[in-house]
């Protein structure tokens, strides 16, 4: 991988604090511009040209790329040669005049009440794996929390005898009430199962694998999948398809929208009201 290239992530990383996935997005959009710039011959790319890059969008599109994708890939881009300018890197970017496609705003899928229910279901809290995923999809659903996220809490963000749980994530930090039966499901999960899927370690996350490791994204989204399969669920769901629903229900049972807002980490407003639309 090209140097600059290595220079940047490490600046996102080091100074910037992006996300992990951020991060990885970022390097992997770059990695693969400069794998073809080098088979167009142009060996490096700090040495890219505004051709160059208007060359690498014809191909992503030829290669069936969508307009979200190519859109994220220009965004890389740009974020990447500005940098390579405010460090003296390049004396011009060739970013500039990059136009991204329109990219059609779609109306994100909900479930039902009747939907929730029916994968909230689907877990046998006869055994240690059951009552872990019954309590994370609830608190996935009746907080609408990220994934990435819930994977990523740790015993100590929790504070059950107030009933609430804090979020941290890109030095921001925002705190979500627990409802009186997820904070339930949340101490029957810690007092019995966790221990035992822990196998006697010591973990500072909430929740570990069957392994007792910590759960994955990747993990999750499969237990997501197989819950969704036996519950009848036709639709495409994902993680934050629980996230969406959680705040269109929400609002739905007369929520106010700037609490919603606040429980879901939205900057801005207007990414809330797009719920309003589902209601």
């Amino acid at each position: 991988m090209s140097n600059a290239i290595q220079e940047y992530i490490t600046y996102l990383h080091d100074f910037r604090k992006i996300s992990h996935n951020t991060e990885v997005s970022y390097k992997r959009d770059l990695k693969k511009a400069a794998e073809y710039f080098e088979e167009q011959n142009v060996p490096d790319i700090t040495k890219a040209t505004e051709t160059n890059l208007n060359s690498y969008l014809l191909y992503l599109e030829r290669d069936h790329m969508s307009p979200a994708t190519v859109s994220r890939n220009i965004a890389s881009l740009r974020s990447f040669y500005q940098y390579l300018l405010r460090v003296h890197r390049i004396e011009d970017d060739p970013s500039v005049s990059l136009k991204s496609p329109k990219v059609e705003k779609k109306v994100p899928e909900i479930l039902t009440v009747e939907e929730v229910q029916k994968l909230l279901e689907q877990p046998n809290i006869q055994t240690d794996k059951g009552i872990r995923d019954e309590t994370m999809l609830l608190l996935l659903y009746s907080t609408g929390i990220r994934v990435s996220e819930l994977v990523n809490l740790k015993v100590e963000d929790l504070n059950l005898e107030v009933g609430y749980l804090t979020c941290r994530e890109n030095g921001k930090e925002r705190t979500i009430p627990l409802s009186a039966e997820t904070e339930e499901k949340i101490r029957t999960y810690i007092e019995s199962a966790r221990t035992r899927l822990l196998k006697g370690r010591d973990s500072e996350y909430l929740f570990s694998n069957c392994s007792g490791s910590p759960m994955s994204r990747q993990g999750f989204w499969k237990i997501l999948k197989s819950y969704s399969a036996a519950a009848g669920i036709t639709k495409d769901i994902t993680p934050h398809t629980l996230r969406h629903s959680f705040a269109a229900h929400m609002l739905k049972n007369g929520a106010d929208i700037r609490n919603v807002q606040k429980m879901m980490g939205h900057a801005d407003i207007a990414t809330t009201q797009m719920y309003m639309r589902l209601m």
